[in-house]
């Protein structure tokens, strides 16, 4: 579900929805013998249709509050859209109360709608379902982006996922709506990469990647440490040693930044000697920033004989308030026999703090998987 307009648009998320929901619906069964399931998809497409209807009826800005939906007073702005004409008309963000789902107008002076869609990214978070995760909107910027001398629209919104994994923890996703001819587009490959590849933290980081081509798909997709470099990775060097993994072999540790607008995207490769990426470490995680590097240990945490990495720092990111935020952040990866794995258990257990010091945390957190030892491994 993309960037469809109108009837059409409707009857492919209708399509798709069976598709993801129930693929045996289209077989027509019995009635009389529909199984719940069948019956729940049914219900998905009266209240998509319904969803869709009332979308369809809004007309005015009027309009809005009696087909459900709640404006974002403090993103609406005043904005002269190049091929609607010369005059200043509105731009509007507004969210489906029932299902929590974004919708973008532009409205004249009179509040006659002349633009709208609710085909955006963050409306399809969770594939099938209409209630989505999306908690407000974090930014807006009307930048000429593809630079055809239209202005365009970068949207960023952030999400909460109620279940799963990442249940409760904030996420941001970017969008952007090209203007053409009196409507606008969306390119679905290029919202993909801004979000799949981190670059939805800010307008500034869409726009440097739509507008500019500074990417950091590089940073997940490189083989080489060459290609790293190549490509603006700055190699940390106070914190860049060699060590022996037992199931990996000699390999270097090599931390670095990548800078984009005005963040810094903090990775760690472990690098053979030949020059080639063995593996890959996000440590900032979901954080938008490294604020500053603490440290990084290379030692048997989990005591399984194996080494495993220890990687302490701060980081920022944007408060709910737009207001920044630093905090300290432990992440640990704890070597497998093919690779490693990322610790899910002890970050539930301890919040570091930023009087934690490196060696505090080893202790704590061999204490924590049973192994009271003094062995000192040289990091």
């Amino acid at each position: 579900m993309r960037s469809y307009k109108g009837t059409a648009g409707a009857v492919v998320c209708l399509v798709l929805l069976l598709t993801v929901c129930m693929p045996s619906y289209a077989a027509q069964a019995d009635p009389e013998r529909e199984s719940e399931e069948e019956l729940a998809v049914k219900e998905l497409i009266s209240d998509y249709q319904v969803y869709e209807r009332r979308f369809s009826s809004i007309r005015t800005v009027d309009d809005l509050a009696k087909e459900g939906y709640d404006i974002v007073a403090e993103q609406t702005y005043p904005v002269v859209m190049e091929s609607f004409g010369e005059e200043e008309i509105s731009f509007l963000a507004a969210f489906d109360k029932t299902y929590h789902r974004l919708a973008v107008f532009l409205a004249d002076a009179e509040g006659t709608v002349l633009y709208k869609t609710n085909q955006l990214e963050t409306n399809y978070r969770i594939r099938g379902q209409l209630e989505q995760p999306t908690r407000d909107l974090a930014a807006v910027a009307f930048v000429d982006v593809n630079t055809d001398g239209l202005t365009d629209i970068v949207l960023i919104t952030r999400c909460v996922n109620d279940t799963g994994e990442y249940a409760g923890k904030a996420y941001k996703v970017g969008d952007v709506l090209f203007q053409a001819d009196g409507t606008f587009y969306r390119d679905w490959r290029i919202s993909d990469k801004i979000n799949r590849f981190d670059m939805n933290k800010s307008a500034g980081c869409i726009i440097s990647y739509v507008r500019d081509g500074n990417s950091a798909e590089f940073l997940y997709t490189a083989t080489t440490l060459d290609e790293l470099k190549e490509n603006g990775f700055s190699i940390i060097e106070e914190l860049h040693y060699t060590r022996n993994f037992e199931k990996l072999g000699r390999l270097s540790v090599v931390p670095g930044v990548f800078h984009l607008s005005s963040y810094d995207f903090f990775m760690i490769y472990l690098v053979n000697e030949e020059g080639e990426i063995v593996w890959c470490l996000q440590p900032m995680g979901d954080y938008d920033n490294l604020y500053s590097p603490r440290g990084i240990s290379c030692r048997d945490v989990d005591g399984d004989g194996m080494k495993d990495l220890v990687v302490l720092g701060r980081y920022s990111y944007e408060g709910e308030d737009g207001s920044l935020k630093v905090e300290s952040s432990c992440s640990i990866f704890y070597q497998r026999t093919a690779g490693f794995d990322r610790d899910r258990e002890f970050a539930d257990y301890y919040q570091c703090t930023d009087e934690d010091t490196m060696e505090a945390l080893v202790q704590k957190i061999r204490e924590y998987w049973g192994w009271q030892t003094n062995e000192q491994t040289v990091d």
